[in-house]
């Protein structure tokens, strides 16, 4: 495969592993952070069945315009706390996502993809790919709120 046909994006997050695991596969979680700045992801339009073969698809609507961008994957990898893998059906990209406890409060996330078709490439595209980083990292203040961290 040729390298310009991957992307890896890697960040880390204040939160334990369990709970950026538990974000990324609970609809309750995904549907106020999937998806781009501008764009926001209804609750009913997700489907997460966590397990090999099970299902994961998104719709991501436009705050802008009310386009929506529809996602069908399966997935092919489940390992809590720490891998997910999913296949997208309408591209064929391979998205694995690998969650590393750097301790009790601090996890990095690497997001690997693989058959990524030129468009999704784009700098605008990487560049909306961090924005859901950015989303995402904003929402676990609210989620993580709960958990007990070291003072």
């Amino acid at each position: 495969m040729d390298d310009e046909e991957k992307l890896v994006f890697i960040r880390c997050f204040d939160a334990p592993q369990e709970l950026l695991f538990r974000c990324m596969t609970e609809k309750e979680h995904l549907t106020h952070f999937w998806g781009p700045k501008g764009m926001t992801t209804p609750i009913d339009s997700i489907v997460v069945d966590l397990r090999p073969g099970g299902t994961f698809e998104t719709t991501m609507v436009s705050e802008p315009d009310g386009s929506r961008y529809t996602m069908t994957a399966a997935f092919s990898e489940v390992r809590p706390p720490e891998h997910l893998a999913w296949i997208d059906a309408n591209t064929g990209v391979v998205t694995t996502a690998t969650f590393t406890s750097l301790g009790p409060f601090r996890t990095e996330i690497e997001i690997r993809q693989t058959n990524v078709p030129e468009f999704m490439r784009s700098a605008d595209a990487r560049a909306g790919f961090v924005t859901s980083f950015d989303r995402f990292s904003d929402y676990l203040r609210i989620a993580g709120s709960g958990s007990e961290k070291p003072t």
